[in-house]
């Protein structure tokens, strides 16, 4: 079988039991020019290296054909000569079935590929391949045999899943890493395991560098998401801190063979009680803007497992919010002084961390705050009828909280806010005139010596 190709490859993604062939048009190169053909290198097949091991060679899945490649060379390129790859493949078993596809068009010192036809090509047999450059009618040698097993045939079975220290159905004490053994549930091509704390497990890729050359890595490399098992169809062991926090957690897991086909996913689903620290003020109420003392605790069980490190420390609900490393001492416990300026309360969420990488849940902390004033008026009482227009009414300003030392108020009638300082016992007096009769709202504000401007107080009253 002899195919011609005239198309140069663009940029490849290689997906689990899936390889996308993008191919583009390439401009027909000038007339020939003088130049020796070089064998081909860098060859690639299925954007794998190619392994010249006929005992160790590579797997991939081919169900839309192979694509192979290869970097045609000349011993003279200056003017740009007409350079074809001749690609030949046949079975180990048998190597006068040859299939010949060709790459025309192709640049020296860049990939040439072509796809040899799935027809061609037998699940679970083993094939051998080479390359050679051709210059109109002079040829290279032939590259050196690249071997590769076709494996269009995912895992038959799922993984099985066990935890000797995580058992499902119950809620586990957390603060150790879970430990799991998957398995290749009875398939007997399993090289590997990929898993995530999320459903969606991450594809395995492969990115193209200069020269349309592949970089392909091994996907067990990245041990975030991939294990290899001890033997093929063996089964692996993992160590791994579940995301933080108590309540339900599910490992997603699939085998993968050889040529990376992924199995069906399995699921483990366990339960993990709560690790919260305590967090304990140094006052029960603390007063609104004075620095407190809080103390954290590791739960009792969780620094028993591994000493608790440092507390992550979110404080929201103030005038910034922000979060907070804090070192723990060797018993766990940590303090840190805050100065609580929510205006209308604020909130704590603590997380402890443990040397062996366990994060805890959050432990919640909040206090309330009232920072409005107090108003006052016997000549307009709150909520009441009084007075008359033209009848002046003196209406009395009083903090609840400490170091005020401004008010700002406005009557609500179009007239722009006003701001009076407060005397030396942080109260105020202002007074004011109605020039008509009906209900009136006075909102009101006080400002602190730090420059906060704390909550404000709506006053409702009718003018008589």
């Amino acid at each position: 079988m002899t195919t011609s190709f005239g198309a140069r490859p663009r940029a490849v993604l290689a997906s689990l039991g899936t390889l996308g062939l993008v191919l583009a048009a390439a401009a027909s190169p000038a007339s020939a020019a003088d130049g020796t053909p070089t064998t081909p290198t860098h060859l690639f097949n299925g954007y794998q290296h190619c392994s010249t091991d006929p005992d160790r060679p590579s797997y991939r899945w081919a169900r839309d054909g192979l694509r192979v490649e290869g970097i045609p060379g000349v011993t003279d390129d200056t003017g740009y000569p007409r350079v074809s790859v001749r690609y030949q493949a046949w079975p180990v078993t048998d190597p006068t079935r040859i299939t010949t596809v060709t790459r025309d068009y192709a640049t020296p010192g860049r990939e040439a590929p072509a796809t040899l036809p799935a027809d061609a090509l037998a699940d679970g047999e083993t094939y051998a391949w080479q390359a050679r450059t051709v210059v109109g009618d002079a040829v290279s040698d032939w590259s050196a045999p690249c071997y590769v097993t076709i494996d269009n045939t995912r895992p038959a079975s799922a993984p099985t899943i066990t935890s000797p220290n995580y058992p499902p159905g119950v809620w586990n004490e957390g603060g150790e890493p879970v430990e799991f053994t998957l398995s290749a549930g009875g398939a007997d091509d399993v090289e590997g395991f990929q898993f995530a704390w999320q459903q969606g497990l991450p594809v395995i890729g492969t990115s193209i560098g200069d020269n349309g050359v592949p970089q392909p890595v091994d996907p067990y490399a990245d041990t975030e998401y991939f294990k290899r098992a001890e033997a093929l169809g063996g089964s692996a062991t993992l160590r791994l801190v579940p995301p933080g926090g108590s309540g339900p957690k599910t490992l997603w897991v699939r085998s993968l063979d050889r040529a990376h086909n992924g199995s069906e996913i399995a699921r483990y689903d366990f339960n993990v009680g709560s690790t919260a620290p305590t967090i304990t003020p140094a006052v029960p109420e603390p007063e609104f803007g004075e620095p407190t003392g809080f103390t954290f605790h590791p739960d009792p069980e969780l620094q028993a497992k591994s000493p608790v490190v440092r507390y992550s420390v979110q404080i929201t609900g103030g005038r910034q919010d922000r979060t907070l490393d804090v070192a723990a001492g060797a018993d766990g416990t940590a303090t840190v002084e805050l100065a609580m300026d929510g205006i209308y309360g604020q909130y704590l969420r603590v997380s402890s961390e443990s040397a062996n990488g366990w994060i805890s849940d959050e432990a919640w902390w909040q206090v309330s705050y009232d920072t409005t004033p107090t108003v006052a008026s016997d000549t307009y009482p709150e909520n009441g009828s009084g007075g008359g227009v033209g009848v002046p009414g003196t209406f009395t300003f009083t903090p609840k909280v400490k170091d005020v030392v401004s008010y700002t108020y406005t009557f609500g009638n179009g007239d722009p806010a006003v701001t009076v300082p407060a005397d030396a016992d942080h109260t105020a007096s202002i007074e004011w005139t109605p020039a008509a009769d009906g209900w009136y709202g006075l909102t009101v504000y006080a400002t602190t010596r730090s420059g906060v401007d704390l909550a404000p107080y709506d006053y409702y009253f009718a003018v008589n």
